[in-house]
């Protein structure tokens, strides 16, 4: 069979232009529709999945918070928490009053012994009593505490003074002293200030403890060098006559 193509090419061109023009259309309005769908459901999204998804954010915070507010003492758990994590830096900052011991056995002649001693560190003060042999025992003890220095160790070392305001409060002589005999004892009471750093946590630039010593000055020979330090301790005895300074 033969055909034949009796149309022209002006009219094959236009035909061909016209399939074109209405697949350019075709795919305009399909791409249109295809944003104008998501434009729709965007606005679907904001409108109301936002909003919802926000609703249900403010009923979860809502039914913890109730929940948070019906946990029996609440407050002392948040407290434990807080102090839990405060732990590191009290530890840092931590006073070690068991130095007292060691400085006390370093301090006290070996002719003199304490009954009591008191450590306050709100005040910074310490109040000594006991008992010595002798008025010039009590007075040496007394200068040894006024120019005691301390020093730390470390990088970058502290030092200075010990102690301040070292003040022979009061003292008593036991015994029979108008009498003249030598069995009499000698009951005195020392306040004093010390300073901070003898009873700090010092720490070097690794975070570990350093160590602090006292500098002693040479006025008496104390417990420490010439016996045990376990008779440094002794009750003070009943009062019979005395006298105060």
């Amino acid at each position: 069979m033969i055909q034949f193509n009796l149309l022209p090419d002006v009219k094959l061109q236009y035909m061909k232009a016209r399939y074109r023009q209405r697949l350019a259309v075709t795919i305009s309005f399909l791409v249109s529709g295809f944003f104008l769908v998501v434009m729709v459901l965007l606005f679907f999204f904001v409108r109301v999945g936002q909003t919802h998804h926000m609703n249900s954010l403010s009923s979860d915070i809502e039914a913890t918070t109730n929940q948070l507010k019906e946990t029996q003492d609440l407050d002392k758990i948040l407290t434990i928490q807080n102090q839990l994590n405060s732990l590191p830096a009290l530890h840092n900052n931590k006073v070690i009053s068991s130095r007292l011991f060691d400085y006390l056995v370093q301090l006290t002649p070996k002719q003199a012994t304490i009954s009591d001693a008191t450590l306050d560190f709100e005040l910074g003060t310490i109040n000594i009593k006991g008992n010595a042999d002798s008025l010039g025992t009590v007075n040496k003890f007394t200068d040894t505490l006024k120019f005691t220095d301390y020093k730390s160790g470390g990088a970058a070392p502290l030092e200075g003074k010990a102690f301040s305001n070292v003040v022979l409060k009061s003292f008593s002589i036991t015994g029979p002293e108008a009498a003249g005999q030598a069995n009499k004892q000698i009951t005195y009471e020392i306040d004093l200030n010390f300073d901070p750093n003898i009873f700090a946590n010092l720490l070097d630039e690794n975070g570990k403890s350093t160590d602090l010593t006292l500098t002693i000055p040479n006025i008496i020979s104390t417990r420490s060098e010439l016996e045990k330090p376990a008779s440094l301790f002794e009750a003070q005895p009943n009062e019979e006559t005395g006298a105060s300074q």
